[in-house]
């Protein structure tokens, strides 16, 4: 589904990612590690086509399309999904009518005419069930005054709404208490198949409690230095991350 190659990025003229290699397939959860300022968000922004990010050496590959000269609206449009770290406030539109807006978006770029509004009324109210989402909070203005938890969860919402092909959640878990961490994770669970992907972004180990990775990734200074399963993300917990500057990269 994706494949990244010998990437390597730049914001001013600034070096981030000095050769990041990943491959995810279809089915699979990927979780990204690694200290602050190491690439992990500049590695998502990357992915997305977040356009103040030069892509200076290697290549993106999602279905066998090349994105480096894709827009970031293409890209949603073709099944890729950035969680932001710090989602944006809409004043005075509704997360009902910003859904209705982003998937009549998609159709129209896929050749689709606008959902009928039965069957949109219909798949609100099955993923809001699904998500345990209070009907009055989707008639909210986008993440106006909502708490942390609540602009996690209408993030995981609005995966669950556009269903891509890869989701990837940018520190998801920054800032949650551990009732909003279960609510999130719990969602991510629910969305997960066999035909999409995630990756996971974060500091902790303890998001990968509730939504248990395929792979672990350990990015440091712009490299992936470590790669390995669940039990990665518990050694990183107990050592911290300067542990890996002494090892040779994987």
């Amino acid at each position: 589904m994706l494949k990244i190659k010998d990437l390597h990025a730049s914001v001013e003229d600034k070096e981030i990612l000095k050769g990041v290699s990943l491959e995810v397939k279809p089915g699979e959860v990927h979780a990204i590690m690694g200290p602050n300022g190491s690439g992990k968000s500049t590695l998502a922004s990357v992915i997305a086509g977040k356009e103040e990010f030069e892509i200076t050496k290697g290549s993106i590959l999602f279905e066998g399309e090349d994105l480096e000269d894709v827009s970031p609206e293409e890209r949603a449009h073709k099944g890729v999904f950035l969680s932001f770290q710090y989602p944006v406030e809409i004043p005075g539109v509704s997360v009902t009518n910003f859904m209705k807006t982003a998937i009549n978006e998609s159709r129209k770029a896929r050749g689709q005419e606008d959902m009928p509004a039965n069957e949109m009324l219909k798949l609100i109210r099955e993923k809001s069930e699904m998500l345990d989402i209070d009907r009055k909070f989707l008639s909210r203005s986008l993440n106006q005054g909502f708490s942390g938890g609540e602009k996690k969860r209408n993030e995981i919402f609005q995966m669950a709404m556009l269903e891509p092909k890869l989701a990837i959640l940018d520190e998801t878990d920054s800032g949650l208490d551990i009732d909003a961490l279960r609510i999130v994770a719990n969602g991510v669970n629910k969305l997960k198949s066999k035909d999409n992907a995630v990756i996971l972004i974060t500091h902790y180990q303890r998001l990968l409690e509730y939504i248990i990775p395929d792979f672990v990734h350990v990015i440091h200074d712009g490299k992936i230095v470590k790669s390995g399963t669940k039990e990665l993300a518990l050694e990183l917990e107990e050592k911290g991350y300067d542990w890996l500057k002494k090892e040779p990269v994987a």
